[in-house]
């Protein structure tokens, strides 16, 4: 039997699903109990939305928030780089991996992304379109 498996799906696998879920809540954790050592970093509230992993699980993609909009969110990255060190430390405690995966940190733009959708989804021409679909003959073959 191999022990080489490759995921030929499109999307990540479980388990890279599963490590990134992991990271997420300790990431969460740590920033929620102030637990780094950087009064600058400990003064911010910062969400962490979603935590995507490469295929090796040696690189993780953290993508954060600043709650409420209170410090630019070019900051809040930028001290969670110059933290990086010990966050990768503190998230290696907290799980057992073979390797402590490298954290990138990214905006998350996923709430900005939403008000476009519905800022599309309340266009009237959109609305008209919707409307149209729900009232197409060809849908009524009986």
């Amino acid at each position: 039997m191999s022990n080489k498996r490759s995921n030929t799906g499109s999307g990540p696998s479980q388990r890279q699903l599963r490590v990134g879920e992991l990271i997420r809540r300790t990431l969460a954790d740590v920033l929620n109990r102030a637990e780094i050592h950087d009064p600058e970093l400990n003064a911010m509230s910062i969400t962490v939305g979603e935590v995507s992993m490469s295929n090796d699980l040696k690189v993780a993609t953290v993508y954060v928030m600043p709650l409420m909009g209170s410090v630019p969110v070019e900051s809040a990255i930028a001290a969670l780089a110059r933290n990086k060190a010990e966050l990768r430390h503190r998230v290696v405690d907290g799980l057992t991996l073979k390797y402590a995966p490298d954290l990138r940190f990214r905006p998350d733009e996923t709430f900005d992304r939403l008000d476009e959708t519905r800022r599309l989804f309340s266009d009237p021409a959109v609305q008209r379109d919707l409307g149209a679909a729900d009232l197409d003959p060809a849908d009524d073959k009986e």
